[in-house]
Order: structure tokens, then sequence, then C-alpha cells
């Protein structure tokens, strides 16, 4: 792992903040900062997130549960990992991503690690995304997505996996790089 040194890049100094639009699926703050060189960013926009888990779940015959659902923002039909946002009441990320993974695809069980956190853009967003493995999951019952998710389940094979990721069938960047971390813990 690399290590911090003398020089490393220093913090921005925060001289002034507020929130220009706080939603629940969307918050914006406006910071006034002042940089090492002695700049001064009047209006930099920060998105304020809760954290996100996500699950690569591998049934005992080794297929990756993916799930298919259709994205607003990008306006297609993508694959996925089972994922969702981190509730404040939530006891901690496992159980979160157990939830999400259960809801979603209906499956549960298994041997669980972490695999990755990640960030969608540390420069502009305050949260992380958590990524775990379980391996060994199997049908547990039938999904209960939220009423705002149509979502179709998919258990698929090592060679779908990579032709679904090398023809870009999952575009989320923040699930596409948990599934090639995945590949490379097998060796591939």
């Amino acid at each position: 792992m690399l290590k911090e040194d003398d020089q490393d890049p220093r913090p921005w100094d925060v001289l002034e903040s507020r929130h220009l639009i706080q939603r629940p699926w969307l918050t914006v703050r406006q910071d006034r900062v002042r940089l090492p060189n002695g700049a001064i960013i009047d209006d930099y926009n920060i998105l304020e997130y809760p954290d996100w888990v996500n699950v690569v779940p591998i049934t005992p015959d080794g297929r990756v549960v993916l799930i298919r659902q259709y994205r607003h923002g990008s306006r297609r039909v993508h694959y996925e990992l089972p994922a969702g946002v981190v509730d404040a009441t939530d006891a901690d990320l496992e159980q979160t991503a157990r939830r999400e993974l259960l809801e979603e695809t209906g499956h549960g069980g298994g041997e669980w690690s972490r695999l990755t956190t990640l960030s969608a853009n540390p420069g502009t967003h305050t949260n992380l995304s958590h990524t775990f493995l379980a391996r060994g999951v199997v049908p547990l019952g039938e999904p209960a997505p939220e009423e705002t998710e149509e979502i179709r389940v998919h258990a698929v094979g090592l060679d779908e996996l990579r032709e679904i990721l090398a023809s870009g069938g999952v575009l989320q960047a923040l699930h596409a790089a948990p599934l090639y971390r995945y590949l490379l813990t097998l060796g591939e």
C-alpha cells in the first residue's frame, strides 16, 4: 500500500460552506476554499450522498448473479450488481448489502467478505461505494424490489460475464470495477 509522505499535496482550507440544494436524493454543497498555493475558489460544488453498497454474488456452481434494470439517467437498460443506499439506521455495511441482495434477487446466505471500496468521484462526491463478495449464495425466496424498481435477475457464467463486460453491458463504473476485480481474484 502506498504511504503518505512529506511530498503529498496538502488539503484545501474551507473558508465558507453552504447548501444549495438539500433533497433526499440530491444534496449540493458549495464551498469557498483556499488552495495551498493561496488561490481562492469561490464556488467549488460538492455532491453529498450517503454511502452505497454492492454485492458480487456467486452461486455454489460459480455463476454470478446480476440484475438488469432501466436507469433513467442513461435512458437504457443495463446489467448491474445488486446494490443500494446505506440508510442512517442500518447496523453495518454488510447487513445493508445482505438486505439489498435479498430484496433485489431473492438470494442470500453464503460466505461474505469485503472486495473493494471505491469513490464515484473523490473530487466532487462525499460518499464511498463498498462492495462485498458473497460466495455460495442461494435462492431464499422471491425478489421484493422497491416500488421504483423493475428488475430482472440473471445468473451468468464467467464466459458470459466477460462478454457482458467487454461489450459495455455494465455501464455503471462502480459495478464494472468490482466485477473486474473479482475476475482478477480468479487469476484472469
